[in-house]
C-alpha cells in the first residue's frame, strides 16, 4: 500500500486574520459546485452526452479551491483537469463548463478541444496542456514575463505526483530557481500516478527536491481548503517580494479512478476508506456548522444552480462543422500575451 508523506502540514486549520466568515462559506460553496458539476458530468458521460472519457477531482476539491482563493485577479493560473474549483472561483460559469464537457457551442472552447481541456484567458485561466507537466513550463514562462516587465504578478500551476518523474518538470524547477521567478508550484500528491503508487515512483519525496533547485518546498494537508489558502497566500507574498518560487505539496487522495474508464481496483479498499474519513467538503462543513451556517441551505442552493446550468447547457447547440478552424490559431499580429490589456508580441520578444 502507498503511504502518506511523513512531512508535517504547514498549516492545521483556519486563519482568522486572513479569512472572514463569508470567505469560509465561499470556499465551501466552490467545493460543492466543483463536486456537484463533476458528478453531473459523470452522469451525462454515462448517458453518452459527454464524448471521450471523463476526468474528475473527487476528494481533491480543497487543493484548487484553497489555492485559487489566495490569488489576485491579475495573477495567472495554469489549471489542470482535477482543479475545476479554480475556474469557478475565477468566474467561469457552471453552464459554460457543462457545455464544454458536452462539446457544445456554448462551452469555453466552443467545441474545439477535449472536454477537460479549457481555459478562459479573459479571467486569467490558461488553457490546459494535457501532457503533464507541460503547464509548469507555461507558468514558468509567464512568471519570467512578469518579472521582465516589472509587474507585481504571480503565476501558479498544479501537477500530479507522477509528473515529477518527467524531465520537463525538472527543467521548470531549475529555471524558476535560477531566475528567482514569481511562480508557485503545487504538487497534487494524490497517491497514484494512474495505477503506480508512490512507493514505486520515487525514492525521495519530490517536495524535498525544491531545496536542490534553490527554493523552499513544504507539505500541507491538501484536504484542508483553509490550510491550502494560507500556504499559497504566504507563497504569493514571497514571490511578489522578489524571493522567488515556492513548491507546495498538497497531500491528498484521488478518490476516483484515473478517469471514468478506470475502476481503480488496484487501490486497497482500506486506503480508500481511510481517506474517505478525511473528505475536504465534510471538514469545511463541520467548521461552518460551528459558526452557525445553514449548510443544508447552501447545499440546496448549489444543487439548484447546477440543475439550472445543466438544462441551459443541454440547450446549447453543437458547433457548426464549417467553423471548426475558427479561433484555433492566433491570427492577431500583436496579441495580449500577458493578459494585461496591452497588445504585444514582437515588442516583448525584443525586450520591450
Amino acid at each position: 500500500m502507498a503511504t502518506e508523506t511523513a512531512r508535517p502540514p504547514v498549516a492545521e486549520g483556519p486563519d482568522a486574520q486572513h479569512l472572514t466568515r463569508d470567505d469560509r462559506v465561499e470556499l465551501l460553496r466552490y467545493m460543492l459546485l466543483m463536486r456537484g458539476i463533476e458528478e453531473r458530468a459523470m452522469n451525462l458521460y454515462r448517458q453518452g452526452k459527454v464524448p471521450g472519457s471523463f476526468y474528475d477531482g473527487y476528494g481533491q476539491e480543497a487543493v484548487s479551491a484553497g489555492a485559487c482563493f489566495a490569488m489576485a485577479p491579475e495573477d495567472r493560473l495554469c489549471i489542470l483537469h482535477r482543479d475545476l474549483a479554480a475556474h469557478l472561483i475565477r468566474g467561469v460559469t457552471p453552464t459554460r463548463i457543462l457545455a464544454q464537457y458536452m462539446g457544445r457551442e456554448g462551452g469555453i472552447t466552443r467545441g474545439r478541444d477535449g472536454n477537460v481541456h479549457f481555459g478562459d484567458k479573459e479571467v486569467g485561466c490558461v488553457g490546459m496542456v494535457s501532457m503533464l507537466p507541460d503547464m509548469m513550463l507555461v507558468a514558468t514562462g509567464m512568471a519570467m514575463a512578469f518579472k521582465a516587465q516589472g509587474q507585481q504578478r504571480c503565476a501558479l500551476t498544479w501537477f500530479g505526483d507522477g509528473s515529477t518523474s518527467r524531465g520537463d518538470w525538472h527543467e521548470a524547477m531549475n529555471w524558476a530557481g535560477v531566475q528567482r521567478l514569481p511562480v508557485i508550484f503545487i504538487l497534487e500528491n494524490n497517491q497514484y500516478a494512474y495505477s503506480t503508487p508512490l512507493s514505486q515512483q520515487f525514492a525521495v519525496n519530490p517536495v524535498e527536491r525544491a531545496a536542490a533547485y534553490g527554493f523552499p518546498g513544504f507539505a500541507v494537508d491538501g484536504n484542508d481548503a483553509e490550510a491550502m489558502f494560507e500556504a499559497v497566500r504566504q507563497a504569493r507574498e514571497r514571490a511578489l517580494a522578489g524571493d522567488g518560487p515556492t513548491m507546495i505539496e498538497a497531500v491528498t487522495m484521488r478518490m476516483h479512478g484515473h478517469a471514468a474508464h478506470d475502476d481503480m481496483k488496484y487501490v486497497p479498499k482500506e486506503q480508500v476508506e481511510e481517506w474517505r474519513q478525511k473528505d475536504p467538503i465534510e471538514r469545511q462543513e463541520r467548521r461552518l456548522v460551528e459558526l452557525g451556517v445553514d449548510v443544508d441551505a447552501l447545499r440546496a442552493e448549489v444543487k439548484a444552480a447546477i440543475d439550472a446550468a445543466t438544462e441551459e447547457a443541454l440547450q446549447s447547440p453543437m458547433p457548426d462543422p464549417a467553423t471548426a478552424t475558427e479561433g484555433v490559431f492566433c491570427t492577431d499580429p500583436e496579441p495580449d500575451i500577458l493578459g494585461d490589456g496591452v497588445p504585444r508580441w514582437s515588442g516583448f520578444l525584443k525586450g520591450a
